[in-house]
């Protein structure tokens, strides 16, 4: 269960980090430390257009309210929290938030649905290495929870192969 915490947080402190303009992908700023599983860091662009920088802010808030009820167990209100964030349309923090959404729905039992929001995450074109990561280990545990090991497996291996530190569970 540690695991599923660990894809269900993504730390919000960097989300003002990485890339200006959105001119480049947004990107892994850090890597979790081992014995860390609560947090994983991912950048993602800052906001430079004065008109977006409200949605942005508002969005980015949201998303960190998300994580934190998601770190207090509150997984119903991380949940609306995170829809609310996407509710907004900032593109570049729909991967990541759709990431941390799905490890959300895998709290809640919601396989199905976590597995979409996975998905959502994964097509991004971005360069989103961690991001990527924890979206392909909530699929995992999604279908581990629905009895699709083998999906599971291949699953838990390319989250593996992004980021040594996920350990599969099967």
């Amino acid at each position: 269960m540690k695991y599923l915490l660990f894809i269900a947080v993504l730390v919000a402190v960097v989300i003002t980090a990485g890339c200006v303009g959105g001119n480049k992908a947004p990107g892994v700023t850090s890597t979790p430390t081992p014995g860390m599983v609560s947090t994983a860091v991912v950048g993602t662009p800052t906001a430079t257009i004065s008109s977006g920088n409200d949605a942005f802010a508002e969005a980015n808030a949201l998303y960190s309210q998300s994580v934190d009820l998601a770190n207090a167990g509150n997984y119903e209100k991380a949940l609306k929290a995170a829809d609310d964030a996407l509710a907004l349309n900032v593109t570049h923090l729909v991967p990541v938030v759709q990431s941390n959404r799905a490890g959300i729905l895998v709290m809640l039992g919601r396989n199905t649905e976590a597995i979409t929001a996975a998905d959502i995450a994964l097509s991004s074109n971005d360069n989103l290495t961690t991001t990527f990561s924890i979206a392909y280990f909530n699929k995992g545990n999604a279908l581990k929870n629905l009895g699709r090991i083998d999906e599971a497996k291949a699953a838990y291996a390319n989250a593996s192969r992004l980021d040594k530190t996920l350990v599969p569970p099967i």
